[in-house]
Parts: structure tokens; sequence; C-alpha cells
């Protein structure tokens, strides 16, 4: 039983998350992914906890992919790589734009050897437009695309208190998206025998993941629940027993408000002057939450109250530690999680695939994160260089040999 991707070779030049995420993500799907990796090594080596090279951080974006670590700068290392890329179904790349035109490894380059490649770009702001050369880090990307405007309220109101969400959203939604493209270029090139250029921007990512964009661009006359818009959305409650929780219904949104006097029981409470208008609840949203609290305290525990809220159609999520969602039953039942090899006589935890295809048993594949070089050797034999060949492109330095034992 094999995965839907097995038999596609991917290399991959990128670096730190965008790429590296899209790239994990073919690789569980099945692809045969080879990082090819620069003399200074992936930033994200040095992450902390490291040991020896292997940092947690690279574990989770790299493991099962083989490793070519080569000194571009070396002329004889390019030809390498372009014998590489003429085997490549797909190539993924994040680096500045026109950084591997540079080397002669753009997607002009490659394409003339290897007609039905897809090659992925993976950038803040794309190959093209005025931004295209500016500097991005999902931080800066998702500052400029509105996403950080919407989630201040979770940390804090000015000054100092102001901070940015520690998950790089934009490198990660990027990486996804690119792997959906990349997808259905695969697709086009079934039917026809061509590959294509993707390009993706990290900006325009976060665009089509923001689902209220439609509020603030379109000329749609919201009238009282303007205020609504990225107010209170899903309130924070405590269960009776203390265990903190929220629930995915606004306390001010007209159609939300009746979800929870539905579930109340308490139609009373829309007749309350100071909860007529989105705009009042709004106002008054400290005391509205406090009756709802007060409500929540009647029931014996987090069971109890769940029943009735899921009566009332309304969903509760624990607010959890990551250990403690592992931790669940479900967490393990499904597979969230696996662990690999540091390398060490250790194991990292990383994420297991998302998915479960149906024609396959679900085995996971051993992986482990690759030492920088660890697969040179491997790779050229199976590109035709001899042991001659690969002593001569030591010699002058154009390989990255393993520095650490590959036990």
């Amino acid at each position: 039983m094999s995965l839907p991707l097995e038999g596609l070779r991917v290399i991959d030049f990128s670096r730190v998350l965008a790429g590296p995420h899209c790239a994990k993500l073919l690789l569980e799907l099945g692809a045969d992914v080879i990082k090819v990796e620069p003399p200074a090594g992936d930033l994200s080596r040095l992450a902390f906890p490291n040991n020896g090279g292997i940092s947690g951080y690279y574990a989770q974006q790299n493991s099962g992919k083989r490793n070519l670590s080569i000194d571009l700068n070396v002329p004889e290392a390019v030809g390498v790589v372009m014998s590489l890329c003429a085997t490549a179904d797909v190539i993924i790349e994040n680096f500045r734009p026109g950084a591997l035109d540079s080397f002669g490894l753009g997607y002009d380059d490659v394409s003339a050897e290897n007609p039905a490649v897809v090659y992925a770009s993976i950038s803040g702001y794309g190959q093209h437009g005025s931004w295209k050369n500016r500097m991005a880090y999902a931080p800066t990307v998702q500052a400029e695309a509105g996403f950080t405007r919407n989630t201040l309220n979770q940390f804090g109101a000015d000054g100092l208190d102001r901070k940015t969400d520690a998950l790089s959203h934009a490198d990660v939604y990027a990486g996804m998206h690119a792997a959906i493209a990349i997808l259905a270029a695969l697709r086009h090139r079934a039917e026809t025998g061509r590959g294509q250029y993707v390009d993706v921007a990290m900006a325009s990512v976060m665009t089509m993941m923001n689902e209220r964009v439609h509020y603030d661009l379109s000329d749609i006359d919201l009238g009282d629940e303007r205020p609504i818009l990225g107010a209170t959305d899903a309130p924070f409650f405590t269960s009776p027993e203390g265990i903190e929780f929220v629930a995915p219904f606004s306390l001010v949104g007209t159609a939300s408000f009746g979800f929870w006097t539905n579930a109340m029981r308490r139609p009373d409470i829309k007749d309350d002057p100071r909860f007529a208008t989105p705009t009042l609840r709004l106002q008054n949203f400290a005391v509205l939450h406090g009756i709802i609290q007060t409500w929540i305290n009647t029931f014996e525990n987090m069971a109890s109250l769940d029943a009735q809220l899921d009566e009332a159609k309304i969903a509760t999520g624990r607010v959890r530690s990551i250990d403690e969602f592992a931790a669940t039953e479900w967490a393990k039942s499904w597979r969230v999680t696996q662990q690999v090899s540091d390398r060490h006589g250790g194991q990292i935890t990383i994420p297991a695939a998302p998915w479960h295809f149906g024609e396959h048993d679900g085995t996971l594949v051993p992986q482990q994160p690759a030492f920088q070089g660890e697969h040179n050797r491997e790779v050229l034999l199976e590109l035709g260089y001899d042991e001659d060949d690969l002593e001569t492109l030591a010699k002058l330095s154009a390989l990255i040999e393993p520095t650490r034992s590959t036990s």
C-alpha cells in the first residue's frame, strides 16, 4: 500500500520554515525529498534546543528528507546540482527573488534542461511588483496583511503590552498553499506533459486566510453590527471546576447572541435594555459576560454544562497546552504526533501527518533528521557520479561532508 506521491522526486533548496514545511507536506504524502543545503547550513539547525547540529525546530520540518550539502560558489558544484534538478519532478525555494538565478539555477535555466519540472518559489511579496525585494519574515508579513491588527485584542491594548503572535502563520500557511499549487501543477503536467513555474507570496496567502476580507473591502452596510467585528468573537469562560474554555459564538452579534439566550433558556435577556443592540451589548460586555458566567457556575461540572451547550449548538474548547492536548485519548488514537531520533540516542516529538488515507494502512514511515551532507555520496552515486568524481569534488571543497556520526 503506497502513499499518493511515492515515486515523485522533490528538490528542496529552502530554509527555515515556509519552503521546508511545503516540502515536508509532500514528503508526508510519499515523495522522496532531497534537501540541498549550503555550507552555512539551514539557520533552523541552530534553534534551541539543539544537539550537535540537530534542533527540534529543524527536525520538525526536515525529518525524512535526504541531505546534500554543497557549495554553489564552486562552479563544479553548480553542474552537480543542475544534474540533480534534471531528475526532479518538483523544485522548491524560498530565497529572495533572483537568488538562484544568480547561480544559473533559476526556473528558466532548470526548465531548459527539464521542461516537465514544477518549480515553486515562496517569498514574502512574490517575484514581481514594487515590494518583491523587501525582506520578509512571518511577523512582518502578518503585520502588513492585517493579521496582527486583528489579533491585538488577545495581547494587550497598547505600548509594551502589545505583542505579535508567537506562531509563524504566514510561513506555515504559505508552505501549505504552495503545496496545493504544486499538486495542481502536477495534475496539469499529467494532462499536458508540461511543467510550470509557481509563484507564491506570503502576503497574498495571509489575505486568502482572512475570512473577513469582505467585511472591510466591500461596500456593505453593516449598520449596528460593525462594532462587533474583531471584538470578543470567541469569549473565554471558566467551568464550575475551574477549567478555562472558549466558545465560538460572540456575545454581541445579533445571531450569535440568540444561541446564548437559548442555551440559558433565558429569552428575557433579549428584552434587557442594556443588551438590546450589538453596540449596547459591546458596551455592557462585562455585565453580560458575568451573567453567563454566573449561569455556568450553577452546573455540577464541565460535562453537564457541555450537554446543555451542545443541545443549543454551542461548542466548547478547553484551553490546553500542546502537551496536555497530545496526552488526550483522542490525540493518541488519531496519532497526532510521532517520535523521531535526535541522532544522539534520544527522541524528538514532532507532528505526524494530519491525514489518513483509505488505501494506506496508516503505518508511519520511520523518519529522522539528517546531518548536513549525510547523503552526499548516496545522491551523487544515484546521479551517475563515480568515486573519482566524489574525490575531485571533495578536493575542491564543493561537498560539505557530515561532521557528526550518522549512526
